[in-house]
Formats: structure tokens, C-alpha cells, sequence
């Protein structure tokens, strides 16, 4: 296991966890979100393939729709 910081709190996760699993582990497959890995925007096609790492800092952003 390994510890992130998930929207400012530490998380637990499995070792070689890919943003993918993470998001599918939050119940957030098909939500309109974004997600910044360290600051840097993740574009949804890269999910699969990037892998977490401790204390790497995750934010998860859901969109409002508003006018």
C-alpha cells in the first residue's frame, strides 16, 4: 500500500494503482470530472496508464453546469 493525498487528505492505495483504478475505486467512471496528478492536468486517455505514487497529490474536480 501506498499513501496519496486525495483532495487535500492522505488516502491509502494499492501499490502500482493507475488513475484509472483510482477513479473506478471512488465511483466516479463516467462523471464529468477532472483530474490533476502534482498540479498537472491528467487527460482522460493517459488514466489507464498513469501510475500513482506515494505521496503524490491527487485532486478530483466534478463539473457544475451553470450560466
Amino acid at each position: 500500500m501506498i499513501t496519496i493525498v486525495l483532495n487535500g487528505d492522505a488516502y491509502e492505495c494499492a501499490k502500482e494503482q493507475t488513475l484509472a483504478q483510482l477513479i473506478s475505486a471512488l465511483q466516479l467512471d463516467g462523471k464529468a470530472i477532472a483530474v490533476a496528478v502534482n498540479r498537472q492536468i491528467v487527460a482522460r486517455p493517459e488514466w489507464p496508464t498513469r501510475l500513482l505514487h506515494a505521496q503524490d497529490k491527487v485532486d478530483v474536480v466534478r463539473a457544475i453546469g451553470g450560466g
